[in-house]
């Protein structure tokens, strides 16, 4: 009996003397770990001496020699197929496609600004290439305005010494061409800007040749939001800066658009685009169910060519079906990017015949509708222009296509004449230039009301709105 009590005894000795020791261990790792923290939040040492405790910490000191492995990796996806391995290999290519040519190094240059000479690094092998930096290639008549650019390994008779030394890459753009169109402005400058630049997150130095104020004044709210530097303009400097590489033209996908598919990792599109100017313009409306009722129709109307004859009707039509109307007409308004865009961001409906002015179908909300009236006979890029980019923005498409009786052509050579009733024999005849002269600068427009209602009742119910056309006539 007394040895079952000292046995029971024993055992409850043990049982305290284990907690004793867990309790003990407890204490001193929560003393241990306050002591780590405690070091970590007041050690004041350089950053070689400072005690790194959280994984965060530990990659951030790693991320600077990334750095320059994520920046050959974004050149190298400016190019592609076998150039993108030359890239990679050589440290210099060019990607040559049907519209557009870009040539890329990894390797530091000098840039001699008085001859618009790129030089190579010395270790590259030897070559020399002249190129135009402007996206559209197939445009041989604004090519022949655009400064040429000459990429050589060749060494220049004197030694060259940098004036300016940089850390970032150098892209090389014109700023000529068809720029104070609003089309082409987007089309072969901003977009593809967009495209080459974006991803290096403004770590780049835009140097541009055939610079133009008006169009750098205009877009000042673009640029600064694709680099963080001041624009270098060739015309007003004959120094030579020095890059760590450098980009030269810029890459064109399509028309007004984008090609996710194209891009590196496939990170931006369209609609990463549109995004990127609502923010640069302090756009409102994303969407279109986010716009004002009754909702807003913005008619661009033409004053030179392509005139509406019937605009007054037109417009208590489409305010009979319950639209307010806002009507564009001024080119001073229009030029006006930052107060002309907060303008359409507020359409739900956009209508204009073919021409640049559509073009600003950029600034729409998601959803909104843009109605392209299409002129009799020429319909060279009405569709690759306009329709083809539309559903790319997030938009509705719809066109209204002019009978021979509503184009002003038929007044002046009556409705059975090959100008109206042989539209294709003008181009066959004389070709683009005269069917362009005929559709484009002599034509005007007189449009049926009621077969362009039920256009305007279909882009009604597109944006949410119904109406019956039998009780709006």
């Amino acid at each position: 009996m007394v040895q079952k009590e000292v046995t029971r005894l024993g055992k409850s000795e043990k049982g305290i003397r284990g907690r004793l020791l867990l309790y003990s261990t407890q204490l001193l790792c929560a003393f241990f770990l306050f002591h780590l923290l405690y070091t970590e939040l007041t050690f004041k040492g350089t950053p070689s001496q400072q005690i790194r405790l959280d994984i965060d910490v530990i990659s951030s000191v790693v991320k600077k020699d990334d750095h320059n492995q994520s920046l050959e990796y974004l050149l190298t996806r400016l190019v592609g197929g076998e150039d993108r391995t030359k890239l990679e290999s050589t440290g210099f290519a060019c990607d040559n496609t049907s519209w557009s040519i870009l040539c890329a190094t990894n390797k530091p240059v000098k840039i001699d600004m008085s001859t618009m000479h790129v030089h190579l690094h010395p270790s590259l092998p030897n070559t020399t290439t002249v190129i135009r930096p402007y996206s559209m290639q197939e445009s041989p008549y604004v090519m022949n305005y655009i400064t040429p650019v000459t990429i050589t390994t060749t060494k220049p008779p004197h030694p060259i010494t940098c004036d300016h030394n940089h850390d970032h890459p150098a892209v090389i753009f014109s700023s000529g061409g068809y720029t104070g169109n609003l089309f082409h402005e987007f089309n072969e400058n901003l977009i593809p800007l967009f495209i080459t630049t974006r991803l290096f997150k403004s770590r780049v130095h835009f140097v541009v040749v055939d610079y133009k104020h008006s169009f750098i004044q205009k877009y000042r709210r673009v640029f600064p939001r694709l680099s963080d530097h001041e624009i270098i303009n060739t015309a007003d400097d004959s120094t030579v800066h020095c890059f760590p590489a450098a980009i030269t033209g810029l890459k064109f996908h399509k028309f007004l658009g984008v090609n996710a598919s194209e891009n590196p990792q496939g990170l931006y599109s369209m609609a990463d685009f549109r995004q990127f100017i609502r923010r640069a313009y302090k756009l409102k409306h994303k969407s279109v169910f986010d716009t004002s009722n009754p909702p807003v129709l913005l008619l661009i109307s033409r004053q030179r060519t392509r005139k509406f004859l019937n605009q007054e009707e037109m417009v208590k039509m489409m305010e009979k079906l319950g639209f307010r109307v806002i009507i564009a007409s001024s080119d001073k308004l229009m030029s006006n990017i930052e107060k002309f865009s907060r303008v359409i961001n507020s359409c739900s409906v956009m209508v204009g015949a073919h021409g640049a002015g559509l073009a600003n179908e950029l600034f729409l909300p998601d959803g909104a509708v843009m109605i392209q009236v299409r002129p009799l006979g020429f319909q060279w890029g009405t569709d690759a222009f306009y329709s083809e980019p539309g559903p790319g923005m997030g938009l509705k498409y719809l066109e209204y296509r002019i009978e021979p009786e509503e184009s002003s052509l038929a007044e002046v050579y009556g409705l059975d004449h090959p100008v109206v009733a042989d539209t294709a024999s003008v181009a066959a005849k004389g070709g683009y230039e005269a069917a362009r002269e005929m559709y484009l600068n002599k034509q005007d427009l007189r449009l049926n009301l009621n077969r362009f209602r039920e256009t305007l009742v279909e882009a009604l119910g597109y944006i949410g709105h119904h109406k019956d056309v039998a009780n709006t006539r």
